[in-house]
């Protein structure tokens, strides 16, 4: 081992030849059981980010875990199409050149795209084995690889012709930006601070007119009516009446529907039916023209009379000014409110009218919301249930066609005379042609794409090769566990439950895990937009891979947000080195050790019983958190098992049994067997959160096997647990840390040797404390410890257990410089409470002062009358 430990010059080595060696890939082992996690496909556009870091590290974690378990595992890979996204970064590409999608044709830019995809689409894989995920490359794969695409198909079809699956006109969400349809739950909702602006409507042929208010004043060119509560008496008279739009000068009808509330605004609302899904809903009722006003690009069309061409923004600064100039605009106020834009591109959507595909998402989610109710699947943390229900509960049908070229063509064509055929191939549907028609039509085939979430929906059975029966499929599937961000429930989650349970009639996983966010050091998400994302890369580079992983998984609790700092990351950089640095002396000190010594050739002492106990506890904790999916407190575990127990305690007491002139061989090699033997399963421990520093120095010690990932994990021996050990242990750790505190108070360097007096009618206590004189020489320099004869003149004291501990200070220090350290920090206590005194002795304040704020004074003088006590005695001590 090198003397210093650098992350970088094993962390490519390893994972180079974990891969190469195919530790990876699933065994298809029939007598182990098997156990699967299928990982969230990142988008093939990706780079990877602390939230991939964070998420892949969980999944990892518990697929070491479960692989060093005896479990047959499978983590299964692969990478999203993300149509929206990868469109547009080739849109953007070819636009360097001056190029449009469409100066290529559909064909060509399809092209282009899998040219792009060969070329920058592996980046994120690349970089998911830098920070060492143990997935099975070999079945990589992609949502619209070939076997993918044929299952996508095959759903398609068969959703349809159950009548599930449907097309029609109904109002959308649509981005002008990427020109196509999204799912409700494809919108992003921000707060933003806009205004209601209130317009005059005349009333035809009379001087009255009714007030509307609205938020969006360019939509008043596509109105085609005002509506009014049937029941509002201010009302009733103008109902079947017509008003005149103004700027346009259209008459439009007024309508009653009980869906305008009387008492928002002034009780009247304007009519748009083909840009508001309320409105949409009223003109069903009650007839009115449905009048579109935007181009896909939300530019005013034809239908916007002199305003057309303009974009919609801009229409609304020319159509208030217009307003004000010809006396129509009464007011404009002030109004926060939620306005919805793209998720991909942020662009503010538009509600409109158009042709789409749905699916009917009811009958679909009765089951999925059972599953969770009966326990089929859990969600981790419980309160995501909550999110869940309420989603599904109220559920509407879901917007799965986008208008761009990337992605699964939807499998359906038409006739000349646009009859739809729904078939998986041009050939199947020619078929159904000819047994429909009786002669088969020169086809049309549809132009719209699958929303990339329909392909994600059917991942973890998809790529076990469904439609097919595959081994895979048999025995992978049901998967165990998926490890997902809350922020996909209902984009992914919910759909992959409803598809899995439809048509494999199985539940797609045992439980979901949900990551919290990482946020920065204030609680902001990160985004580049803010500039507060870190240089993922860059921080892998200066930590290394496991410093990362250790610290995010220490401070990962189940669904709660990480407030991320560089600083975190320092507490796993130094834990890291402090396993290389005790490593390197546990190896370097294992001359002469007999590799074939037998347990039951050893005497172990106390300080070995302990820690042979700690190991077992540790271990059986462990893997009953873990079962749990409680990674934060295995990290936790883990650490305070190496950290302290075994570098802090264990290790240097070995030290004084390995070498020194009175050290016997006996007792050498029950300390190196020891030391090695805690080693190994130390690092056995830690290696799912840290894999590459343990396996670095486990293959030093190597006791049998390949590789520390496919040996046992450590298990509960109730042979090695020796409970008294544990207490004794426990209690002479207690004293020493009781000795070192004496020392702290009374500034007695820890290099000075010291002597210790004793007290007790306690035998064990008394026992343990004489019997043990090398373990309380090197851990708090005693070099003498005796029974108590008579009290010494000046000493520190304390109680252990049934035992009083005193420490003589005669000689350790110089009494005048104490006593004069003592009186500097009386005279300091004493201004202090004074302050104090004066405030509670103060009529004012104490009528005026809310009873918290006395409380706390009169706390503050409390404590202050006992240190002032204290720093006395001690001075009384010293004096005699």
């Amino acid at each position: 081992m090198n003397d210093k430990y650098n992350p970088l010059d094993i962390e490519q080595k390893w994972y180079k030849r974990w891969e190469e060696k195919g530790y990876f890939r699933v065994e298809k082992d029939a007598q182990k059981p098997a156990y699967t996690i299928v990982i969230p496909p990142p988008n093939v556009t990706g780079v990877l980010h602390m939230g991939h870091v964070l998420n892949n590290t969980i999944q990892d974690v518990v697929i070491r875990y479960k692989r060093m378990s005896g479990f047959d595992t499978l983590w299964q890979t692969g990478t999203d199409h993300a149509g929206i996204a990868t469109q547009n970064v080739v849109e953007k590409m070819l636009a360097k050149d001056g190029l449009r999608k469409e100066d290529l044709g559909r064909e060509k830019f399809i092209e282009k795209v899998w040219e792009w995809k060969e070329k920058y689409g592996n980046i994120i894989t690349t970089q998911q084995r830098r920070i060492g995920n143990s997935v099975d490359w070999e079945r990589e794969r992609f949502t619209m690889d070939e076997g993918l695409s044929e299952a996508v198909k095959e759903v398609f079809v068969t959703l349809y012709n159950q009548g599930l699956i449907y097309k029609g006109e109904y109002m959308v969400n649509w981005c002008p930006r990427c020109q196509t349809a999204l799912a409700d739950d494809e919108i992003e909702h921000q707060d933003k601070e806009g205004n209601i602006w209130e317009i005059k409507y005349p009333v035809k042929d009379s001087d009255e007119f009714l007030v509307v208010a609205t938020t969006r004043p360019e939509t008043m060119l596509g109105d085609t009516g005002v509506a009014v509560n049937p029941e509002d008496e201010r009302y009733s008279k103008f109902i079947g009446k017509t008003v005149i739009l103004p700027l346009v000068n259209r008459e439009i009808p007024v309508v009653a529907d009980s869906y305008v509330d009387m008492e928002f605004g002034t009780g009247v609302v304007k009519m748009t039916p083909a840009h508001d899904p309320n409105d949409f809903e009223v003109s069903k009722r009650t007839g009115l023209e449905i009048l579109n006003i935007f181009t896909p690009d939300a530019k005013i069309n034809s239908n916007g009379g002199k305003y057309e061409g303009l974009d919609r923004f801009e229409a609304r600064k020319v159509i208030v000014k217009d307003l004000e100039e010809q006396g129509y605009l009464v007011s404009i106020k002030k109004h926060n409110h939620a306005v919805g834009h793209c998720y991909r591109c942020h662009t503010v959507i538009e509600p409109r009218i158009s042709d789409q595909w749905f699916v009917k998402m009811k009958p679909l989610a009765e089951r999925a919301l059972e599953v969770v109710k009966n326990g089929e699947i859990k969600l981790t943390p419980k309160r995501m249930e909550n999110i869940y229900y309420s989603w599904l509960e109220n559920i509407r049908d879901w917007t799965i066609s986008r208008q761009i070229w990337w992605g699964h063509r939807i499998p359906a064509y038409y006739t000349p005379n646009d009859d739809l055929i729904v078939a998986k191939s041009r050939e199947e549907a020619e078929k159904i042609c000819l047994e429909k028609y009786g002669q088969v039509y020169d086809l049309r085939e549809e132009t719209d794409v699958l929303d990339t979430w329909f392909s994600s929906a059917l991942w973890p059975f998809s790529t076990m090769g469904w439609p097919e029966r595959t081994f895979e499929l048999e025995r992978y599937f049901p998967g165990d566990l998926l490890v997902t961000g809350a922020d996909i429930i209902f984009f992914w989650v919910a759909r992959m439950i409803m598809m899995s349970l439809h048509f494999e009639n199985k539940v797609p996983f045992k439980e979901v895990y949900f990551t919290g966010i990482i946020r920065d050091e204030i609680g902001r998400k990160m985004s580049k937009s803010l500039g507060n994302a870190p240089d993922t890369l860059g921080i892998l580079d200066k930590y290394g891979a496991d410093a990362v992983r250790f610290s995010l998984m220490y401070n990962t609790s189940q669904g709660q947000d990480i407030l991320f700092s560089e600083k975190l990351l320092e507490m796993g950089s130094n834990f890291a080195n402090k396993i290389w640095n005790a490593s390197k002396f546990v190896l370097s000190n294992l001359e002469g050790f007999k590799e074939d010594i037998s347990i039951m050739d050893l005497d172990f002492k106390l300080e070995d019983q302990w820690i042979l106990s700690k190991l077992q506890l540790t271990a059986k904790k462990f893997n009953e958190e873990m079962e749990e999916y409680n990674i934060d407190t295995c990290a936790k575990l883990s650490y305070e098992f190496f950290r302290n127990d075994f570098c802090d305690w264990y290790l240097e007491i070995a030290k004084t049994r390995i070498y020194g002139i009175d050290v016997n061989d006996a007792d050498r090699q029950t300390a190196q067997w020891v030391l090695k033997h805690i080693l190994d399963n130390g690092l056995r421990l830690l290696h799912p959160f840290m894999p590459y520093i343990t396996e670095e120095v486990w293959q030093n010690i190597k006791p049998y096997g390949e590789s520390i990932m496919l040996i046992d994990f450590p298990r509960e021996d109730k042979a090695l647990i020796n409970k008294q050990s544990l207490n004794d242990f426990d209690y002479l750790k207690d004293v020493v840390s009781a000795i070192r505190n004496i020392r702290a108070e009374n500034n007695i360097s820890p290099a000075k040797k010291i002597s210790i007096i004793i007290d007790t009618e306690d035998n064990n206590e008394k026992d343990i404390l004489l019997n043990n004189p090398k373990i309380l020489d090197k851990l708090a320099n005693v070099e003498n410890t005796e029974i108590l004869k008579e009290l010494p003149k000046m000493s520190g004291f304390r109680v252990v257990g049934n035992t009083k501990i005193y420490v003589s200070l005669e000689g350790l220090i110089d009494i005048e410089k104490e006593i004069e350290k003592l009186n500097k920090e009386i005279e300091k206590v004493k201004k202090e409470l004074e302050r104090t005194t004066n405030k509670l002795s103060n009529p004012q304040f104490v009528e005026k002062a809310p009873a918290a704020v006395l409380e706390k004074e009169k706390a503050i003088e409390a404590e202050l009358l006992s240190k002032l006590q204290k720093l006395q005695d001690n001075i009384d001590v010293f004096k005699k």
